[in-house]
């Protein structure tokens, strides 16, 4: 009932500020969890829509695991975009990596101590940030939880999607595709960095999706989403299982693989997948090498993230757990999808301040 009034106050603002309408991006088609933050929190649909102006420009800080790869330049897109539209400041810190958590954890106490109203937090651990998480909103600043989850009680609202969908789409895709009774396909899989929720989570839904068919699952290959490090694993499953029939991964995974798969001449008899969209897989799926990835629109989460910083910070109701909705992107449907959502501009490179 709360969201049916926020979606009718919010449609009056919407129609208020006619001038928007050529840089609007919402309404969004998302899913709300509720209960918010709860395991047991069951999605629905709802159409997310932003405030047209921030009433002051609150000082917000954004801490991201690192930007080596596009998707995180997609956030990045988002998340500067918005603090443009909304009339926010906004600073960007990334740690250079999931090994560096403790590096992430000091950006963040900089940032606290460099006076942020609200912080922005793409985790590198789900568990490994509750003290600063809790010792941040102690104070009074609001904590939002972007993309890859963290499990503290003490965040304020969460903008993102679940990788266990994630994972959970991309393998139903498999599933569908090698049903049981059909014959044996092995597959690579390289859900990413051990021991972040995001990846914790893929795996689980993967492996859920997969279960019954007839898809088999080689044992998981952990690593850091450089693209370097995902090559040597592709490579290493490829001379260890040379009648593996696709390669399933991260976005990073499946660019890397594709280079790798038109070299050896196997373009053809190993299929390609990414459980997340980046623009390298956008590609790649557009050229013909890599066969789907479901698209969770992170440019979307990003603007959805400062948005909700800046409704907690005018004491405005606010959805506390919500992410765009899912869909898989494949060569059929690539083409009506609209590339502005899902993905940064081409050439695109990062923004670390917003002033």
């Amino acid at each position: 009932m709360k969201h049916a009034l926020i979606s009718a106050l919010l449609g009056a603002t919407c129609l208020a500020a006619p001038a928007l309408a050529e840089e609007a991006w919402f309404p969004y088609p998302a899913e709300e969890v509720t209960p918010a933050f709860s395991p047991e929190g069951k999605p629905a649909p709802i159409d997310y829509v932003a405030l047209d102006k921030a009433d002051k420009p609150f000082k917000i800080c954004v801490s991201f695991p690192h930007m080596k790869d596009a998707y995180w330049l997609g956030v990045d897109y988002g998340v500067t975009e918005e603090a443009k539209r909304e009339g926010v400041k906004l600073n960007v810190v990334e740690a250079g990596g999931y090994t560096e958590l403790p590096k992430q954890i000091s950006q963040i106490e900089d940032c606290v101590a460099g006076g942020a109203q609200a912080v922005i937090i793409g985790a590198i651990s789900y568990d490994g940030l509750n003290s600063v998480v809790k010792e941040t909103a102690a104070k009074g600043i609001p904590v939002i939880d972007l993309v890859n989850g963290m499990s503290s009680p003490d965040i304020a609202a969460k903008s993102l999607v679940s990788f266990e969908t994630m994972g959970h789409e991309i393998g139903a895709y498999l599933a569908a595709k090698h049903p049981a009774g059909s014959p044996e396909v092995k597959v690579g899989w390289f859900p990413g960095p051990a021991g972040a929720g995001w990846v914790e989570a893929a795996n689980k839904g993967f492996m859920e999706a997969v279960k019954g068919s007839a898809v088999t699952v080689l044992e998981p290959r952990y690593g850091d989403t450089g693209k370097e490090a995902q090559l040597k694993l592709v490579e290493d499953v490829l001379q260890a299982n040379p009648d593996v029939r696709y390669i399933a991964g991260t976005a990073v995974t499946a660019e890397a693989a594709q280079g790798l798969l038109r070299e050896r001449g196997l373009t053809d008899k190993v299929g390609n997948l990414a459980f997340y969209l980046t623009p390298g897989v956008y590609a790649g799926i557009k050229r013909g090498f890599i066969e789907a990835a479901p698209a969770d629109s992170m440019v979307i989460q990003g603007r959805i993230a400062v948005d909700q910083a800046v409704r907690v910070l005018e004491g405005k109701d606010y959805v506390k757990h919500v992410g765009p909705k899912i869909f898989v992107i494949t060569k059929d449907n690539i083409d009506a999808t609209a590339r502005e959502a899902v993905l940064p501009p081409d050439g695109f490179q990062p923004v670390f301040s917003v002033n």
